[in-house]
């Protein structure tokens, strides 16, 4: 998207830029923004149905959502870029995942600690984080969610993504898959993160961690 013209660029842009990410409250702003925008694509890849709705004149018909996909997201970051999505599918069950990176010798695991979820057989489920690195939490965490019920269609949105995170879902997740993502980066660096990416978005949105 980012070659295209579309407001969505002014709001990554400000996500990218290193002097507009000091206003922690702008940057969340622009998370739950691009969250919307991104809801709003996704959303003319689900299934409708045609239906009358009687107004005071008259009767008209639409085409509205068959049935309201389920939306997870990765803490902490994902939770403005969640909230957006949130703002869009306003009758979504939700569901959220703990995870973090833990680092050593071997490289990196990616540990999962917490995990809530409405039942999951048979819908479409729409599985939001920011940063598409390694892709290994998307994985892991879809894993766990499998273990709930089978889905019919998984949305992976992403606010950027990096190659290596594209080919690695492509490659371990089996169940229908679309990748939803603003950018695509050029690489990931030796420590994983995404170049030349906004740097770690649950830090600009809520402080560094210890």
């Amino acid at each position: 998207m980012g070659e295209q013209n579309s407001i969505a660029n002014h709001f990554l842009a400000g996500l990218r830029d290193k002097n507009v990410q000091q206003d922690r409250m702008r940057f969340r702003k622009n998370l739950e923004r691009l969250g919307e925008i991104m809801a709003v694509e996704v959303s003319k890849k689900l299934t409708y149905e045609r239906k009358e709705i009687e107004t005071s004149l008259g009767k008209s018909v639409l085409n509205v959502l068959e049935r309201d996909p389920i939306l997870i997201t990765i803490l902490r970051a994902g939770l403005p870029y969640f909230s957006g999505f949130q703002n869009i599918f306003d009758s979504s069950d939700c569901g959220f995942i703990g995870a973090y990176r833990q680092e050593n010798d071997m490289g990196i695991k990616i540990k999962l600690d917490y995990l809530a979820t409405p039942g999951l057989s048979d819908k479409v489920i729409i599985l939001i984080d920011p940063m598409l690195a390694t892709g290994r939490s998307f994985v892991d965490a879809l894993n766990e969610l499998l273990k709930r019920g089978t889905q019919s269609h998984l949305h992976v949105a992403a606010l950027v993504a990096a190659p290596e995170g594209i080919e690695y879902l492509k490659a371990n997740i089996k169940i229908p898959l679309t990748v939803w993502t603003f950018a695509v980066d050029e690489k990931l660096n030796r420590q994983f993160y995404i170049v030349p990416g906004l740097g770690d978005a649950g830090d600009l949105c809520f402080g560094e961690k210890l």
